[in-house]
């Protein structure tokens, strides 16, 4: 992590946040009688992915910080399932946003991955 001041200069900890925005605007549609449940749930999600990076990244150790990017790699897993979960509800109707969070979500976990092992070697 040399040379990295701030969490806030990882492309992994800004894709992050770049997720919360879009599952917060995909979830706005939502039906009411799911807002404390999946809706909830994939808010929730969304935001530890960022809020890990956020919080590995602050331990100062790059095995704590490992330890953060594997709950932020489960959480993009969570979030993949939920939008399977509501798009075969039919909860989903705006098919180019969750392409674009599912192209996200990918792009993201093998951001992390390979930022993991590089603090493995």
């Amino acid at each position: 992590m040399s040379g990295i001041k701030s969490y806030k200069e990882l492309l992994i900890w800004q894709k992050g946040i770049k997720i919360v925005v879009l599952i917060y605007k995909l979830t706005q549609h939502f039906p009411k009688e799911e807002t404390y449940a999946l809706t909830s749930q994939l808010k929730r999600a969304s935001v530890s992915i960022p809020s890990n990076i956020a919080e590995g990244f602050g331990r100062q150790t790059d095995k704590s910080f490992n330890h953060f990017l594997n709950i932020s790699r489960g959480s993009l897993n969570e979030i993949e399932t939920q939008l399977i979960i509501a798009k075969e509800l039919e909860f989903i109707f705006d098919d180019n946003l969750f392409n674009e969070i599912l192209f996200l979500i990918e792009e993201e976990g093998k951001m992390i991955n390979a930022f993991s092992k590089k603090l493995k070697d």
